[in-house]
């Protein structure tokens, strides 16, 4: 597989590397069927700037048998926070969903025919260097499906300023940024690159911390440095003691809402917490579930939570749609939203042809 599909257009960008092809499909694919609430078009896109990995995840009961065999049940699918956000929220009716990834050629059809068929517009930089990022999940299924990973970041964290293009931003009302970004040189250029475009246009933007493991290595300190400017944090629970030092996942998101305007704290199975200028102004309950696979249940809430905050949504009710979304994601194995228009299950899988 070359992970040029048939008629797709390209052109070559400025990346390291002699740079990649940058797929830009034509006029947007219709949103999903299947979605769970309506948007308002008037409103504008959402573009997500993020991570696009192949996921490989192991189902397994109990604690994994060191030195030795675990019985498991294996998956390959598309995953990455940034890619799963995107997915959610156009499977939660907005209408116009875009997104900038960067990918290895051995799997880049096969992620832009998933994208496509859940309601994504993906811009996918070719990497000429690098392999897809690949996250092995581990999910234990008898611990409520608590995941652990094991991640090569590969092209994903390779995006840099030359992927960067003005006109991305046109016909956009919200940019939304991963985490992830903010864990490579070249990625925390880009968030600065990104952040300024929209700052310009009087656009708001939103990021994801994405990792409780990777901030422990970027810190705290420079983390609030280089969201300076983002109109609203999601962080986990874990994510806002991490950055904040304190224990209490209240006074955490108060805190963070010192640094940052808004504050959506996700928390799991106790909903979530709206919190804005120091101060805690709702907590959400979360809607009821029985867990499965817990891998990419934050894409989910962050998903659905732009979609309805871009459909016109209060932060209360927008926090309400994400807890409902992540409920969703949870019941389910993979990060992603089943694809309404089908998709392939392997990344080495012929393109359609018909």
């Amino acid at each position: 597989m070359t992970g040029q599909p048939d008629g797709a257009d390209h052109h070559r960008g400025h990346g390291r590397g002699g740079g990649g092809r940058v797929r830009v499909p034509g006029p947007g694919a219709d949103p999903p069927s299947g979605s769970d609430a309506p948007a308002d078009p008037g409103r504008g896109a959402l573009l997500v700037v993020g991570d696009v990995v192949t996921d490989v995840v192991a189902r397994h009961r109990g604690p994994l048998a060191s030195g030795t065999d675990t019985a498991s049940v294996i998956r390959t699918l598309p995953g990455g926070a940034g890619a799963n956000v995107a997915c959610w929220a156009a499977h939660w009716g907005c209408a116009d969903v875009r997104l900038l990834g960067r990918v290895g050629a051995e799997s880049a059809a096969w992620h832009e025919r998933e994208l496509t068929a859940c309601g994504v517009r993906p811009r996918l930089v070719v990497d000429p260097q690098a392999a897809t990022g690949t996250v092995i999940c581990l999910v234990d299924t008898d611990a409520a499906a608590e995941r652990t990973f094991l991640t090569d970041s590969g092209a994903a964290l390779r995006l840099d300023p030359d992927d960067w293009s003005e006109a991305l931003l046109d016909g956009v009302g919200r940019l939304h940024l991963s985490g992830y970004l903010l864990f490579s040189e070249s990625g925390r250029a880009l968030v600065r690159t990104a952040l300024a475009s929209a700052r310009a246009r009087g656009m708001p933007v939103s990021l994801d911390p994405a990792s409780a493991g990777f901030l422990v290595e970027l810190g705290a300190d420079r983390f609030l440095s280089l969201v300076e400017g983002v109109d609203v944090l999601l962080p986990s629970r874990d994510e806002a003691r991490l950055l904040t030092g304190l224990p209490d996942a209240a006074a955490a998101a108060a805190e963070l809402s010192r640094h940052v305007p808004l504050v959506v704290s996700k928390q799991g199975a106790d909903g979530a917490l709206v919190a804005r200028n120091g101060d805690v102004l709702a907590r959400v309950p979360a809607a009821p579930a029985t867990p499965r696979d817990t891998t990419g249940a934050g894409d989910a809430f962050t998903g659905a939570f732009l979609a309805a905050l871009l459909a016109g949504a209060d932060t209360e009710a927008a926090a309400a749609q994400g807890c409902r979304a992540g409920a969703r994601a949870v019941q389910h194995v993979g990060g992603r939203p089943p694809a309404p228009h089908g998709g392939t299950t392997s990344p080495t899988a012929p393109a359609h042809t018909g």
